[in-house]
């Protein structure tokens, strides 16, 4: 199978599309949050600001290689999970890097810059980046089983590991889509999505209030820009994936931007409303409410 080099370019317009909408995206839902607990909240453009100030400044601390390849792999998850995907159904300059069989690589991709950040924050030797990693790995280990769980279904449903594939037997009006067709599977993995949007309740890695900001704790100048800017990226990505497989995928920008703005404000109208549960309580929540509807999607299949 020969490799399309036409497709570079739109890849990277693809990114920067995706990095300014993640942003805007970010800073409407703190705004939001900011608004439920009577505060006016960051300006809109404050994400921005943050990221050219960071990327600005060098630091002189060192702790060895593998901690300052924690946010590189972190990043290198959320960009990779984006460009192997096709955003923009039927076209060719937005189906990006995706092939045959690219379910299964999506999945590592989500997968891999979590374990890549916990790997980075551990050889810091801080004990709240120790604090961040344990409960981190444990919420994204049970978070991902109802997800992948949904997955199998879905592959299973149209035959097929292609998300291409997948998006085009969801076509011919919103009755095809998944959610329709196959709402077990689509509960599952948006339960699923929930934890690893990682907002309130299920923001036990970060957890305000409690220890400073978790893993990203002694992160800082362009290294932490790297996390921000994924933090832009990231969410998006896993929607989009979301979006492809459960709700008939997007065939224009406009289309694009609306799936992805409602799948978003999914988790931001649940971290409102829910306090942030224990590390416990959290695990025991997937594996009670998100886990069976995964197993009966299977099993109905």
């Amino acid at each position: 199978m020969s490799f399309d080099w036409m497709k570079i370019p739109y890849a990277f317009l693809t990114l920067f599309i995706v990095v300014n909408y993640g942003f805007l995206l970010g800073a409407l839902v703190q705004k939001i949050a900011a608004r439920v607990g009577s505060r006016h909240g960051i300006p809109i453009w404050q994400n921005y600001v943050d990221m050219v100030k960071n990327y600005g400044q060098r630091t002189s601390i060192t702790h060895g290689v593998m901690f300052y390849m924690g946010p590189v792999f972190r990043l290198s998850g959320g960009v990779g999970l984006l460009l192997f995907v096709p955003s923009i159904y039927g076209s060719y300059m937005f189906s990006n890097l995706s092939f045959a069989g690219d379910l299964i690589l999506a999945l590592y991709f989500i997968f891999f810059g979590t374990l890549g950040m916990a790997l980075g924050a551990g050889e810091s030797a801080h004990p709240h980046s120790a604090i961040g990693i344990s409960r981190g790995l444990s919420q994204v280990t049970t978070a991902e089983l109802p997800l992948a769980l949904a997955v199998f279904s879905v592959s299973l449903q149209y035959h097929s590991l292609s998300v291409t594939e997948i998006v085009a037997a969801q076509q011919g009006g919103f009755m095809h889509w998944t959610l329709f067709t196959n709402p077990l599977a689509v509960t599952a993995a948006m339960l699923s999505f929930l934890g690893s949007m990682m907002r309130p309740p299920f923001d036990v890695v970060i957890a305000p209030q409690e220890i400073p900001i978790g893993p990203p704790t002694e992160y800082h100048s362009s290294y932490l820009a790297l996390m921000q800017t994924n933090r832009a990226i990231f969410p998006v990505a896993k929607i989009v994936i979301f979006m492809n497989l459960f709700f008939g995928g997007a065939s224009d920008w406009s289309t694009f931007f609306f799936k992805v703005f409602l799948i978003y404000m999914w988790s931001a109208f649940v971290g409102v409303v829910f306090p942030r549960f224990r590390v416990d309580q959290s695990i025991r929540w997937f594996l009670i409410w998100a886990v069976p509807f995964g197993i009966l999607s299977i099993v109905l299949v």
